[in-house]
């Protein structure tokens, strides 16, 4: 294999976005051929972390790895399901102590892909440094692949940029999560690691970052703590595609994408 194709899919929020990337995962892994699917899935459950359940479901929209942040513990149970399922990741900086892990390596045929995730401390909880606990995670998996893609689920985007230019090298790609507002940043070091600063989100965006419109704006109206809602309505898949050399670990190419999810439209492409 010349070259691994790994199709980023941004925060699935809500149901929405759940159903979005239901139907839409499996073209678009077909129309791109790609090789290995990672999707972030801590606003899956109503924009509010995921259940053990809803992740299962989610493996098996052809997803092969699921990442998250800040919102993994809002759903107590998935405490307990991190122990069955080391491709469910939760940020590596938390400390070691809490369940689950913030790495993994798999196999692509006989080729291996190491995907790391960290959350960001600007404006976000105060846990472990991610630039120090990268290095650590990244030593570890430099021992078995040079092909590492890292999501940084982090609120500032001088922190995600500024980990890029840390990691610059070090790893395949360095994808930002957690705005879900896409930018358009995209671009390859001249060291080889691919970058954006935000994927953006998959799920409705007439909305407020995935939320109904109305309490959103009461909330800043306000400064009350109102409850919110996901939004239903203009739903969309974004993230990347990114090509890496599968010898040198390298990127070869990073594309984003936002596409309009239609669900009549896939139906009647099934029944065609």
């Amino acid at each position: 294999m010349a070259d691994l194709t790994i199709m980023f899919v941004a925060d699935i929020c809500g149901k929405a976005g759940r159903q979005a990337a239901s139907y839409m995962i499996k073209p678009m892994r077909e129309k791109y051929a790609v090789d290995y699917v990672i999707a972030n899935v801590e606003n899956a459950a109503g924009g509010f972390g995921v259940t053990p359940e809803m992740s299962k479901k989610i493996f098996g929209y052809d997803v092969d790895l699921q990442t998250s942040g800040n919102h993994i513990w809002d759903r107590i149970d998935i405490v307990k399901y991190f122990v069955t399922k080391p491709k469910l990741l939760r940020p590596a900086n938390y400390p070691q102590s809490v369940p689950g892990g913030g790495s993994f390596i798999d196999s692509i045929g006989e080729i291996k892909i190491g995907v790391l995730n960290l959350m960001g401390r600007t404006y976000m909880k105060d846990i472990d440094c991610p630039f120090k606990v990268a290095l650590q995670e990244i030593s570890v998996l430099k021992e078995e692949t040079d092909i590492i893609f890292v999501d940084f689920h982090a609120e500032a985007t001088s922190e995600k940029q500024a980990m890029w230019y840390y990691l610059d090298g070090k790893v395949s790609a360095v994808v930002g999560t957690h705005t879900h507002v896409q930018t358009a940043d995209e671009q390859i070091s001249a060291l080889g690691t691919a970058y954006i600063t935000d994927a953006g989100m998959t799920g409705p965006y007439k909305s407020v970052i995935g939320m109904q419109i109305k309490p959103s704006l009461d909330r800043f109206l306000t400064g009350m703590p109102i409850r919110f809602s996901t939004a239903a309505e203009d739903v969309k898949m974004s993230g990347v595609i990114v090509k890496i050399d599968s010898e040198t670990g390298e990127a070869l190419s990073i594309q984003r994408f936002i596409e309009d999810f239609d669900p009549e439209s896939y139906e009647r492409k099934n029944e065609n």
